[in-house]
């Protein structure tokens, strides 16, 4: 079964080396575009007593639809506004998919507003500080198209991943009820014996493309004993397993919301515990809102937008001290249940998952104010802050 010409070693030998290559300029770029923007921006334009975050779909675009409501929302905090100054924001979404620098280019253009890589977090941008522990360990990564989210995983600095599609590229009997992948969808680490190359974690970046394959390959992982794709299978966990956004639903062009990558992980525990007899539960780690810590991510970035690279701890906590930072989401489980745990302000809007009655709230995870869409929410910010500066 595992038989490479000499031929397809140099190949992929050097596509590897193209991988690594394009993931440390997609490094650059995105690092060196942070310092543009930052520099284009100005601190001295910063009201620093406030900032806002947004959840994308559902509040400011509806599927591949930008909202005008969302437009003008976003010209009022770029300055427009009775304040006269520009008011800090950053996109805090669950989805993914994608580096922060496409998605922030991609809103860019939708929207017609200048927004930088450093203004967004997906649900998996605070899974970089995995590199640390993870750098050159072998990592499955689960979700998104082909290759997409292994190629991410290695702009993080996780430099030793495979994907469900390399395994079933290895031994397409593993997975039989898919056409075998296309070779621009295998991640540069195809050249492995999966019977004996271990692995040390599973990841999953973002939504599944194909449920079936995704939850097979990876409890496969997760049950062997030897945390190898076809090693003895036993009823305990092997390896450890982070997965980014619970987001049961989430909404788009379609008249009711849609599955999200938390229906994977319904399945995945639900796979778990038939397959182990429930003899343990799945233990797992969490990111994506309502996490905490995707609202500690999103913190250092608004703290990063209006202060210098160099700002001491002190000045740090001064900012904080002041700051109220305004949550607008569409989804309370999610963008108003993790706001409001933070300390954030939050704002649901009825553009998107919640669609209650005028008059009405989330009675589970109620928020702070209700708006019918986000230029009222960025309005009804602005007039908070103006009666908070006149109290004082």
């Amino acid at each position: 079964m595992f038989r490479i010409a000499n031929t397809r070693v140099a190949g992929v030998v050097a596509r590897q080396s193209t991988v690594f290559c394009r993931s440390a300029q997609a490094r650059l770029l995105q690092t060196q575009q942070q310092k543009q923007h930052k520099q284009k921006m100005g601190a001295s334009e910063w009201y620093t007593d406030a900032a806002v975050a947004f959840d994308i779909d559902g509040v400011l675009v509806r599927g591949k639809r930008a909202l005008a409501e969302g437009k003008r929302a976003l010209a009022m905090l770029n300055g427009d506004n009775p304040l006269g100054k520009r008011i800090p924001f950053v996109l805090l979404t669950n989805g993914g998919g994608v580096s922060e620098a496409e998605k922030a280019a991609a809103i860019s253009e939708s929207l017609g507003v200048e927004i930088g890589a450093n203004q967004v977090v997906l649900a998996h941008s605070p899974m970089r500080s995995l590199a640390a522990k993870y750098a050159d360990k072998h990592v499955l990564i689960v979700g998104g198209k082909g290759r997409r989210c292994a190629d991410i995983a290695r702009m993080y600095g996780l430099n030793n991943v495979s994907t469900p599609n390399d395994v079933v590229a290895w031994n397409p009997s593993a997975w039989p009820f898919m056409d075998p992948p296309q070779q621009a969808d295998l991640s540069a680490d195809t050249v492995r014996d999966f019977s004996r190359d271990r692995f040390h974690a599973v990841m999953v970046f973002h939504d599944s493309f194909d449920f079936g394959r995704d939850l097979q390959v990876a409890t496969d992982v997760l049950r062997a004993r030897n945390a190898t794709v076809d090693g003895e299978f036993a009823d305990k966990q092997s390896v450890p397993l982070y997965m980014s956004n619970s987001d049961l639903v989430f909404s788009n062009e379609y008249p009711r919301a849609r599955y999200g990558q938390g229906a994977y992980h319904v399945c995945l525990r639900a796979m778990w515990h038939a397959l182990t007899n429930g003899a343990a539960p799945l233990e797992y780690t969490l990111f994506g809102k309502p996490e905490k810590v995707q609202y500690d991510y999103a913190e250092r970035l608004l703290d990063d937008l209006v202060l210098p690279a160099d700002a001491s701890s002190g000045a740090v906590s001064q900012l904080r001290a002041r700051r109220r930072v305004y949550a607008v989401g569409d989804n309370p489980p999610a963008d108003i249940a993790g706001a409001n745990r933070a300390g954030w302000t939050s704002i649901l809007v009825r553009t998107g998952v919640f669609t209650g009655a005028p008059g009405t709230n989330d009675t589970i995870n109620p928020a702070h104010k209700v708006a019918d869409h986000v230029e009222a929410a960025v309005e009804w910010i602005i007039w908070s802050e103006q009666q908070r500066a006149e109290s004082e």
